[in-house]
């Protein structure tokens, strides 16, 4: 289970924790959603939703700058490469644009490139932005030698077998014989003939069927066999040319008549030389667009000169000199017939809303995401509503919104369920949050595997001997189904060691860290629960407050509360936690199976030479890590909390301290540098 805190290192206050929340939900339906188009070719939500998630979690980053989340996907590229592939680090990082909408966002861009430079653009190029799969060709004195995709970004996979067999691309370029290193970047696509052709003929032979010539296009390229992709319709069409751009050619321009002429396909391009003249190229575009010969999901605006586009530069993921303007997506009415709940591997209640099967750009569309309890009640949606489905080019779109004045007299509320659909556990809605979860982490089927990681991980149980692929493999093989079965696998060991690649030797050694790990500490246990929000310094917290297990599941909100670090968010997901009587019967499968800790005594604890002082600890520290620091803390009675406060009496501030330590100063709190820090342990013994 993904900690809030090891993102932050701190726990946020109330309202910065409900922003977290936010950010984190965005985070993990964007992470899936990157995997699956860039990596399975097999996208579960429209290009338009896509748009619509990142940008909510671009403005929420834009006003909480503070609270940005180190795995943010606003802050990377693309996704990982596949691993069945030769990785190929990119000579110059395949970067992603950045999106305009519409003509406001446009003169935004506009604006911003102007006020860099210090004077107007003046001339601007456009092209067609094509739905395929970016790619860099790579030529040496004149031969083709390579092909790469983007992956993720900064490496990407060597897919050069597949790209020889593509039928408009040139292998020699007779012309560039002298060039030692021609880099030319562009789209492999499938034009739409072609793929309607694949389709049918994949239909006839029962197999499989593309959702959309992208897909096509990017499956075909990831075939180990050439020959399939020599038998796909696909084309290449260049778009820059990266290294070994001829002196005199200075504008991007420039560079597409280059390719052109060396024999390549590029997009349609236009010079432009003010906004109206790029909201015409826009609007015609989109007239025009059913008339291509392949799929487009917008238009590339680009400085055209690219001595300013190199004064301009990059973000850390987009040049600044770049911009995709995004078509608006389709709209089609459709009946919403029912909801049903789905349940994630974090225990995030989705509604799956069910329709009337509609065609929507050219694909049929009978189940769509609703995304959370709040989203249907901030649209208002009914069951039998007259629904407004919004597509931009992919297979599952999103509902916008629905028809009030279509509305039937028989329409029924659509309800949040009280009780999990998967396990039976009761389901929690914090007031204030869109999204319902799952209470029953522990035992709940949907969010099994991903508590079974969490609790091995080393700073929760450290089982070392006990991997996560074989954990994996045990659940799927119903070995394992809660992390009370783990300690259950020494009764089974004759029947683990006939499992493949495991022997009397792997399984003796994994059965020895199992039982080694039965003698571990009250906050590692508290932590390998996984209880949402509970990260390594609240489970500290809530260790050295309550001292044991038992009074912590007695506890009430209100003494949750008052725990350093605790607020109302995590207050309540750690009394629903210990609430759910799945979770409690686990907890006693654990415990009787032998796992405990010391228990330190109150008494002695007070005598201790840091008892009632709360530390923070932040920054690099040099003569150890911030997690040892933490340690030497508590053995000399010391509460170690996340986040400054008017609670906090000291902060241990190391090299390149940020936040944490401004928060200090303005509140007064005692700052102790390293070399002090050090000093005091020495005198403490």
């Amino acid at each position: 289970m993904n900690d809030l805190f090891d993102f932050n290192s701190h726990t946020p206050s109330v309202s910065d924790q409900v922003v977290i929340d936010e950010m984190r939900a965005l985070i993990d339906v964007l992470k899936r959603h990157n995997h699956a188009y860039y990596v399975l070719d097999n996208p579960t939500i429209s290009d338009g939703e896509y748009d619509g998630l990142r940008r909510q979690l671009i403005a929420l980053e834009t006003d909480h700058p503070s609270l940005i989340q180190a795995d943010s996907p606003i802050q990377t590229v693309g996704g990982e490469p596949l691993p069945f592939f030769t990785q190929v680090a990119h000579d110059i990082p395949m970067l992603s644009l950045g999106n305009v909408f519409d003509a406001e966002d446009l003169a935004g861009f506009l604006r911003r490139a102007n006020e860099r430079l210090g004077s107007t653009v003046p001339e601007y190029e456009m092209e067609l932005k094509l739905d395929g799969l970016a790619v860099s060709l790579k030529y040496e004195y004149g031969q083709f030698v390579q092909a790469v995709t983007r992956g993720d970004g900064q490496v990407g996979e060597d897919i050069t077998h597949n790209v020889r067999t593509i039928r408009n691309l040139p292998l020699s370029l007779p012309s560039c014989a002298e060039i030692a290193l021609l880099e030319v970047r562009g789209e492999v696509l499938m034009p739409k003939a072609g793929f309607d052709k694949l389709n049918r003929d994949s239909q006839k032979r029962g197999e499989k069927t593309f959702a959309n010539p992208r897909n096509a296009a990017a499956g075909s390229l990831r075939q180990l066999n050439p020959a399939i992709a020599a038998a796909r319709p696909l084309a290449f069409f260049g778009y820059s040319v990266n290294q070994g751009l001829p002196e005199g050619i200075d504008t991007q321009s420039g560079a597409m008549a280059y390719l052109s002429q060396l024999g390549f396909e590029t997009s349609p391009f236009e010079v432009a030389t003010s906004f109206d003249e790029i909201q015409q190229f826009y609007q015609d575009t989109i007239a025009n667009r059913s008339n291509l010969p392949f799929e487009i999901d917008g238009m590339v605006i680009k400085v055209n000169s690219l001595v300013l586009q190199e004064r301009l530069g990059f973000l850390s993921r987009e040049p600044r000199w770049a911009t995709a303007y995004k078509f608006p997506a389709e709209t089609v009415p459709t009946r919403l017939l029912d909801v049903e709940w789905q349940v994630g591997r974090t225990g995030t209640l989705t509604p799956v809303g069910k329709l009337d099967p509609v065609n929507v750009g050219g694909v049929t569309v009978s189940n769509v995401t609703l995304h959370n309890f709040g989203e249907i009640t901030r649209l208002g949606l009914m069951i039998g509503d007259m629904v407004n489905v919004h597509r931009a080019g992919d297979v599952i779109p999103k509902v916008s919104g629905n028809i009030l004045e279509l509305r039937p007299s028989d329409a029924r509320v659509i309800s949040l369920p009280s009780t999990c659909p998967v396990c039976d556990s009761p389901v929690a809605l914090p007031e204030g949050e869109a999204l319902a979860r799952c209470t029953g982490g522990l035992y709940c089927g949907a969010q099994q595997q991903e508590a079974l990681i969490h609790f091995v991980a080393r700073r929760a149980m450290d089982i070392d001997g006990l991997g996560t692929s074989w954990l994996i493999k045990f659940f799927e093989m119903g070995i394992v189904k809660t992390v009370a079965d783990i300690y259950q696998l020494h009764t089974r060991a004759d029947e683990l060691m006939l499992i493949e690649g495991l022997g009397e030797k792997s399984v003796t050694k994994m059965l020895s860290a199992i039982e080694a790990s039965k003698a571990t500490t009250l906050p590692r246990f508290i932590f390998a629960l996984g209880i949402r929000g509970v990260g390594e310094s609240t489970a500290l917290s809530l260790a050295q407050e309550f001292g044991d297990l038992t009074p912590i599941i007695q506890a009430d909100l209100t003494q949750l509360q008052a725990v350093p670090d605790i607020g109302e968010v995590t207050a309540q997901a750690i009394y629903d936690f210990f609430r759910a009587s799945h979770n409690i019967e686990v907890l006693d499968a654990l415990l009787t199976a032998g796992i405990h800790w010391q228990v330190v005594d109150a008494s002695a604890k007070a005598d201790l030479p840091l008892a009632g002082e709360t530390w923070v600890v932040t920054g690099t520290l040099g003569s150890m890590g911030r997690d040892e620091a933490k340690d030497k803390l508590v053995a000399l009675g010391a509460k170690v909390a996340g986040s400054v406060s008017t609670k906090t009496t000291r902060l241990l501030a190391g090299e390149k301290a940020g936040s944490k330590l401004d928060k200090a100063t303005s509140l007064g709190v005692t700052v102790v540098s390293e070399d002090e820090f050090l000093a005091l342990l020495a005198k403490l013994g």
